[in-house]
């Protein structure tokens, strides 16, 4: 069998040109980056904001094992089958961080005949929209440091410091260090941190942007520090947003690709579920509903943290209404939250997935609890039997659920059909519904809301809050920035945060160890658990795999 990078390297792409005219987007309104990638400009995304918009579609899953789910793959597979079915859509999907690339997780095109391409740029250096992000977020960092070895006219307290440098790579060395060491003229000792820069504000700013004008707004609003006597220094008051605009001016404008089919794709930002929201970009999206019947987008890992944000922060934020909830599953992934070991999840085991299907069950309660209508499309493995088929399709009939078997991975398009045609007729089934909507009231103090998420989507029976915690939040509630949403950083293995406890959790608490605001982003960033903001790589790197010959043919990506 061919591996990914071997199916994506003999696909006949057609030039972007072709793929932009598919859209109805000119020549002129297109800046390509080589022959298959392109960036669609804002004179062209101008044109079209009066136009009429298609379908949302939320392409979501369980929790990840190492089993794996494949929503990316389902999500591609789905938009090829619905242009098969004569539909026009359009895919929304986020940009790969090289530090998974080159850790374990591997890269973020799909997989199988379900991909988006051209794979290798994707998942490298694509248009270079993480390097302008990287470069822009530490500019912010490098002028509070040189503010600081300047004279500190701003009185910033060193120690109060709230933005960290970052890196697209995973590197653990760098979670903590110490920088301006050295002379006088190497800057003011201080303990700093680096994260990457997926969980960075720049980044949920970029993505939350609708325009550059909200670009610029958002970045001046990013709280760097507090003075001496506590009171909030902005990156406005370090004159930080002009520069930061011009390394971000095209990283802002959506990325054009194709599928394996040649449909059209945007990839554009790409910001962690477990550490930040999750979510594509909504110019992106908006981008997408505009030029398509139907939108298919995606929120990272499972439906706990990015459907959830997608809901509460992407979908207020910018007033958008989704017409379907695709949830991912496996029997493989079910089996493992059954306790079933990794290496023996090709057998029967009807008793397992019997246990472990609860956590499908509570991912389905949780999604209909925002009012739209939810589609449980199993990806289907060889190895699954006849009875665990019969098994998960009675289930999902007493949940009131619809579900569909995709081979997508195997057959691309063709494979999705049946999913396709599910999802069309759930969505005509509630057509005029409009019945969305977030899971809380911003405006609620913050406590509520963390206890409202605990309570209704992890089925905590509480939530605890370490001593950092709660000075973290009277701070934020002195400077009047509570009443805004709240972004989760919680294990993805687990709708609790432990990643040990599969399935559905139950007897637990939530521990809050720590609160940020992420004031240009608009949101309150919630530290649950021992959730990292720079990940490590394992002790057999992916890196380990890639190569390159000398003809410049890439291996090992997958």
């Amino acid at each position: 069998m061919l591996t990914d990078i071997e199916i994506a390297q003999q696909a006949k792409m057609l030039k972007i040109t072709e793929i932009a005219d598919k859209l109805g987007i000119g020549a002129d309104d297109i800046e390509p980056y080589g022959h298959y990638k392109a960036k669609v400009t804002q004179k062209y995304i101008d044109s079209v904001k009066d136009k009429p918009d298609g379908k949302l579609i939320l392409v979501t899953a369980i929790n990840p094992t190492p089993a794996g789910e494949g929503k990316t793959t389902t999500s591609i597979g789905l938009s090829e089958a619905m242009n098969r079915l004569g539909k026009n859509s359009v895919l929304a999907l986020r940009e790969p961080s090289l530090g998974p690339v080159f850790g374990i997780k591997g890269g973020a095109a799909g997989g199988g005949y379900s991909q988006v391409v051209p794979m290798e740029d994707i998942n490298l250096h694509f248009t270079g929209d993480m390097h302008a992000l990287t470069a822009a977020n530490n500019l912010l960092c490098a002028l509070i440091d040189n503010h600081l070895q300047q004279g500190n006219e701003l009185n910033i307290d060193p120690r109060m410091i709230q933005i960290d440098r970052c890196l697209d790579m995973n590197d653990r060395a760098l979670r903590n260090c110490v920088i301006g060491m050295g002379s006088r003229v190497d800057g003011v000792p201080r303990q700093d941190r680096f994260r990457i820069t997926v969980a960075s504000e720049v980044m949920a700013i970029l993505c939350l942007s609708a325009d550059l004008a909200d670009l610029k707004k958002r970045l001046g609003n990013i709280l760097v520090a507090y003075t001496y006597d506590g009171k909030p220094v902005y990156a406005r008051d370090l004159n930080a947003v002009g520069a930061m605009a011009a390394l971000l001016k095209d990283a802002i404008d959506p990325n054009l690709v194709q599928t394996l089919e040649n449909n059209p794709a945007f990839i554009h930002g790409g910001p962690f579920a477990n550490i930040a929201h999750g979510c594509n970009s909504v110019r992106a999206t908006k981008l997408a509903l505009k030029l398509g019947e139907y939108c298919i987008t995606e929120a990272g890992f499972g439906s706990d943290l990015g459907a959830e944000k997608f809901f509460d922060i992407k979908c207020r934020f910018a007033g958008l209404k989704p017409s379907c909830v695709v949830l991912v599953a496996t029997i493989r992934a079910l089996k493992y939250n059954g306790g079933v070991p990794k290496t023996e999840l090709g057998t029967e085991n009807l008793d397992a997935l019997k246990k472990g299907i609860i956590n499908l069950g509570t991912h389905i309660e949780n999604m209909r609890k925002y009012g739209v209508p939810v589609v449980v499309a199993v990806n289907h493995f060889a190895t699954d039997t006849q009875a665990e088929i019969d098994y998960v399709t009675g289930y999902c009939k007493e949940m009131g659920s619809p579900v569909a078997f995709s081979d997508v991975f195997m057959k691309g398009g063709e494979g999705g059909i049946e999913l396709a045609k599910e999802v069309l007729a759930t969505m005509e089934a509630h057509e005029g519904a409009d019945s969305f909507k977030p899971l809380y009231d911003e405006k609620l103090p913050l406590k509520e809301k963390i206890e409202i998420l605990a309570k209704e989507i992890y089925r905590a029976d509480g939530v605890i809050y370490t001593a950092a915690a709660e000075k973290a939040l009277k701070k934020i509630e002195e400077i009047g920035m509570d009443r805004i949403p709240i972004c989760v950083a919680k294990t993805q293995y687990s709708l609790s945060d432990d990643p040990a406890k599969l399935g559905k959790p139950t007897n637990f608490n939530i521990t809050v160890r720590d609160l940020k605001l992420s004031s240009g982003a608009g949101f309150v960033v919630v530290y649950t658990g021992d959730i990292m903001t720079m990940p490590g790589l394992p002790k057999k790197p992916a890196a380990y795999s890639i190569d390159i010959d000398n003809s410049g043919n890439i291996s090992g990506l997958f």
